[in-house]
């Protein structure tokens, strides 16, 4: 599995952008696409994960109720949409995925990564 995130830039708090990560390579059917980021001097986090079969979501605390994962089948194209955004959410963001049925946070079960695409948050 191949994954391209795109997307990233600069946004003033309280704005959005919209993340997208092109998977190929396999199909995705039975996969859990993830979201993640890494700010500077902090470790790699989880922020929301979609299941492809049945679109079930999971979020982080930090971003529920903000952050909206999604996927489009037809062009194996997952979607972070971030709105209000705030300093915090400065980050490299990663797209991730996964095969399996068992929904997991952990960066560690994670066996394909995009490159990242960077998301900063001014005031």
């Amino acid at each position: 599995v191949q994954l391209q995130a795109s997307g990233g830039g600069l946004v003033q708090a309280g704005g959005s952008l919209r993340l997208s990560c092109a998977a190929s390579g396999r199909t995705f059917s039975s996969y859990y696409m993830g979201w993640f980021r890494q700010a500077p001097g902090k470790e790699r986090e989880f922020v929301a994960a979609i299941r492809w079969s049945n679109s079930n979501t999971y979020y982080s605390e930090s971003v529920k109720g903000r952050f909206t994962i999604s996927r489009d089948n037809a062009k194996t194209t997952g979607y972070l949409q971030m709105n209000n955004l705030k300093l915090e959410d400065t980050a490299i963001y990663y797209c991730a995925a996964r095969s399996g049925t068992v929904y997991t946070s952990s960066r560690n079960l994670y066996n394909y990564w995009g490159q990242g695409t960077l998301v900063t948050v001014s005031s």
